[in-house]
C-alpha cells in the first residue's frame, strides 16, 4: 500500500482495470496494470443484470476466486455488494471472506457515512480501497448515473469524504464521475491517490470497465470511455465465419 502512495508523490500515474474471470486477468496482469479490481460491474457485463445492486455475495466471491488464480503480480481487490457491509460487523465479516478467496484488498461505497464500517476493516489488518462521487449501487436511489460536485454543497461533501476515508485508513479512493475540477482538487488535498474513472485527467490514477475499454460490450459504452479495442466486432466476424463455413460442409479446422 506504500508503494501507491509513493507512487503519487513522485507523480506516476495508477493502472487499474476490472476482471472476472482467469483469463481476463491474466492477461492484465501480464500486461503490467497496477491493480485488478473484481469489480461488482460483473452483473452488468458478465451477469446481464440491470444494474449492480442485483449481485449477491456469493457471485463475488466465485469471480473473486477465478481472478485470483491468475494474477501474480497486480493487487487484487474486491467489490463488497450492496448490503454486505450494513454494519462494521458484518463489512469485517465480508472482507475476511474475499480475502479467504483471495482477494489483497476490499472496496466499498461511500465516504463519511461509512467511516464506521472502513475503520473496522483496516484496524482487521485488511487494506481498503475507498470509493466516493457517483455510486452505482445507489442508482436506484438516486435515478441514473449523474455527475458529482457540481453545487457548492455536494463539491464540499466530497470533500469531507476524501478527507474522511483517508482518515479512516483507507489506501486509496476512486472518484467515479466526479467534475474534473474537483477530482484534481480532491488530489490535492489528501495524501492518498485519488483513481479516476470519468473524473478527468488529473486524479493520481485511472480505471475502467475492461469491457468499455476493449469494446467487449457493445450494447452500452459510457460517453467517457474510447475503447482501445472493437473485441465483440471481432467475435461476431469470427462466429459469422465459422457459422458459414460450417454450413457451406466445410471442415472445422
Amino acid at each position: 500500500m506504500k508503494d501507491f502512495r509513493e507512487m503519487k508523490k513522485r507523480g506516476e500515474k495508477i493502472t487499474a482495470l476490472t476482471a472476472y474471470d482467469y483469463p481476463t486477468a491474466r492477461l492484465l496482469d501480464e500486461s503490467g496494470i497496477d491493480i485488478i479490481l473484481v469489480g461488482d460491474s460483473l452483473g452488468m457485463v458478465v451477469l446481464g443484470y440491470e444494474d449492480t445492486t442485483r449481485v449477491t455475495l456469493e457471485e463475488m466471491l466465485h469471480h473473486t476466486r477465478a481472478v485470483a488464480r491468475a494474477v501474480k503480480r497486480a493487487l487484487l481487490v474486491a467489490d463488497m455488494p450492496i448490503h454486505t457491509y450494513d454494519t462494521p460487523e458484518q463489512a469485517v465479516a465480508t472482507a475476511k471472506r474475499f480475502v479467504d478467496v483471495g482477494a489483497q484488498a476490499v472496496k466499498l461505497e461511500g465516504g463519511a457515512s461509512h467511516v464506521a464500517q472502513i475503520e473496522a476493516i483496516t484496524q482487521a489488518g485488511i487494506p481498503f480501497m475507498a470509493h466516493i462521487g457517483m455510486l452505482p449501487q445507489s442508482v436506484r436511489e438516486e435515478g441514473g448515473y449523474k455527475v458529482k460536485g457540481r453545487t457548492q454543497s455536494e463539491a464540499e461533501a466530497l470533500m469531507a469524504d476524501a478527507r474522511a476515508v483517508e482518515k479512516a485508513g483507507a489506501f486509496s479512493v476512486v472518484l467515479e464521475i466526479v467534475i474534473a475540477d474537483l477530482a484534481e482538487q480532491i488530489t490535492n488535498a489528501i495524501g492518498i491517490p485519488t483513481i479516476g474513472i470519468g473524473s478527468g485527467e488529473h486524479c493520481d490514477g485511472q480505471i475502467l470497465v475492461t469491457h468499455d475499454l476493449i469494446g467487449l460490450f457493445p450494447w452500452f459504452t459510457p460517453k467517457f470511455v474510447s475503447p482501445e479495442a472493437r473485441v465483440a466486432d471481432e467475435i461476431r466476424r469470427a462466429v459469422a465465419a465459422f457459422v458459414d463455413r460450417t454450413r457451406a460442409g466445410g471442415a472445422v479446422v
